[in-house]
């Protein structure tokens, strides 16, 4: 395809940046991550979580992580904060009988105290004195995030400027020692830096508009310039590629 045939097929990838829980469908076996990460975030929860356990999710997305705990519904709750996600959550969640509640993982949590033996959170946001305060003691929070440095290289070559880090505490050994201070015991962790490969442009342009709070400012338009570049190493390599930054935590209520 030449220049203006480029163009016009990223602005359809553009004006089909929408989601519905967080769903990548769009643009499965055009992007690969998470594939190799040395952990499964979902074996460690069902590890630790037993059939009795009152479960709290935070920043559930569309509830589908949630849901594939296959815990009992009637012992979930669950939160989010993305208006998009919002009203899809309750579409989805409400009907089974799970107490869903909008909420953002940084405000103060809408649940009585030493509620919950357990919390999990997937890439959500969370504070530390809320989750002391709705789980009971002995309770467990499992979270797996992501870290300060991901996607860097390919925010750099997408908006042409060496990024500060937007969220500059997310390390493992910064959110570790927070917990940590906060009684909090630390049963297991790990952090790891994976590759993130993208095989068409189009399908980084769907991803830069969905992370928007990563991709700050992107358009195709505004960007165009190094869009084409980015075609220019796709070409080349036959591929684009970036860095994933993950690590999990394991913790415990003392």
């Amino acid at each position: 395809m030449n220049k203006e045939e480029l163009l016009q097929e990223w602005l359809k990838e553009e004006k089909k940046a929408q989601i519905q829980g967080w769903n990548f469908s769009h643009i499965y076996g055009r992007y690969e991550e998470e594939d190799d990460l040395p952990w499964d975030f979902h074996e460690i929860i069902k590890k630790y979580l037993s059939h009795d356990m009152k479960l709290l999710d935070m920043e559930t997305g569309g509830g589908e992580f949630l849901l594939s705990l296959n815990h009992p519904k009637n012992l979930i709750s669950a939160i989010e904060g993305y208006k998009p996600n919002v009203e899809y959550c309750r579409d989805v969640l409400l009907p089974f009988g799970i107490d869903f509640k909008e909420a953002d993982g940084l405000d103060d949590l809408p649940f009585e105290d030493k509620k919950f033996d357990i919390v999990t959170n997937k890439h959500g946001d969370y504070k530390v004195t809320e989750l002391k305060r709705v789980l009971k003691n002995g309770g467990l929070f499992l979270t797996q995030q992501v870290g300060a440095e991901n996607d860097r290289e390919l925010i750099e070559l997408l908006l042409s400027e060496k990024t500060t880090c937007t969220f500059a505490n997310q390390y493992l050994n910064i959110r570790k020692k927070e917990l940590e201070d906060h009684n909090f015991e630390i049963l297991e962790s790990n952090e790891v830096y994976r590759p993130i490969k993208f095989y068409d442009v189009g399908a980084l342009v769907w991803f830069a508009k969905i992370i928007e709070w990563e991709f700050v400012g992107f358009s195709v338009e505004s960007c165009i310039e190094n869009l084409y570049k980015a075609q220019a190493i796709l070409e080349k390599k036959g591929v684009i590629e970036g860095r994933i930054h993950r690590f999990y935590i394991v913790a415990r209520k003392t």
